[in-house]
């Protein structure tokens, strides 16, 4: 699932492609909204809320969620997908603007779509970047699993399980920890803000410093394989977390 830097990131893209521009084109693929038809406004606004994306055109709001597969394709990319997977196209004089996959296509009033993600924690890379008060929403449930706790949206929004594998390891804690052994959830947060910010612009994302492909994380995706900082046999479980099969991976000696 794409996280909050990823989603950013797409956001910036749409901006520059549509931001101020008129639509020539709307052509909305799902049942619900699919007589919307917002061709000849501008639009005028396009912003993300954490994983979730905003096109604000005219009086509406065009509120969509990737989920596991989705993505937003610009111009001449959009060649390289079916036609059946795209859920919306929208066009302008100067390109095009296609959402793929989207886990979550609706169209809103725009007076009220933030009603739509109200139940949000701050919003990592957003200007209610609140860091304390993410802190207290992480330890308000102090027997629940570390991992699970920052996954949940309503702590803070943008951390996807790349994220919570990473600050689990970079913490020292099992992903199965209870939240109760944070000494500092603040400092938890905090270094949460760091790495998505600091990844907001860049389409390879690392969390050691090192872009290389292969050194640019330190534990995620890395089962089997030695632990970058002392060498140990990584290991990783399934398990459900709110509905969604979740992957976590940690050191048995660099994590307590």
């Amino acid at each position: 699932m794409p996280e909050g830097d990823t989603v950013y990131r797409t956001a910036t893209k749409l901006r520059d492609a549509l931001e101020g521009r008129t639509l020539t084109r709307c052509d909305v693929r799902v049942p619900k909204f699919a007589t919307v038809d917002l061709t000849g406004c501008v639009v005028d606004e396009v912003l993300s809320r954490g994983k979730h994306l905003f096109i604000r055109v005219g009086d509406a709001s065009i509120h969509s969620h990737l989920k596991m597969d989705g993505s937003w394709l610009i111009g001449g990319q959009i060649r390289r997908v079916p036609q059946y997977k795209i859920r919306i196209l929208l066009e302008t004089a100067e390109t095009r603007a296609a959402g793929v996959d989207l886990g979550v296509l609706e169209i809103l009033p725009r007076a009220t779509d933030m009603e739509s993600v109200a139940h949000l924690g701050p919003d990592l890379l957003g200007p209610d970047w609140e860091p304390r008060v993410a802190a207290t929403n992480l330890a308000a449930e102090p027997e629940r699993p570390l991992a699970e706790a920052l996954l949940d949206q309503r702590v803070m929004a943008g951390v996807g399980n790349v994220y919570a594998n990473e600050l689990c390891f970079v913490m020292g804690h099992r992903p199965q920890a209870p939240v109760a052994d944070l000494k500092d959830p603040l400092r938890v947060v905090q270094r949460a803000r760091d790495m998505l910010w600091l990844n907001r612009s860049r389409v390879n994302r690392t969390t050691t410093g090192d872009t290389r492909p292969g050194r640019d994380l330190w534990i995620y995706g890395r089962v089997g394989r030695p632990c970058r900082r002392c060498g140990t046999t990584v290991e990783s479980d399934r398990a459900d977390v709110t509905g969604t099969e979740r992957i976590s991976f940690w050191c048995p000696v660099c994590q307590s």
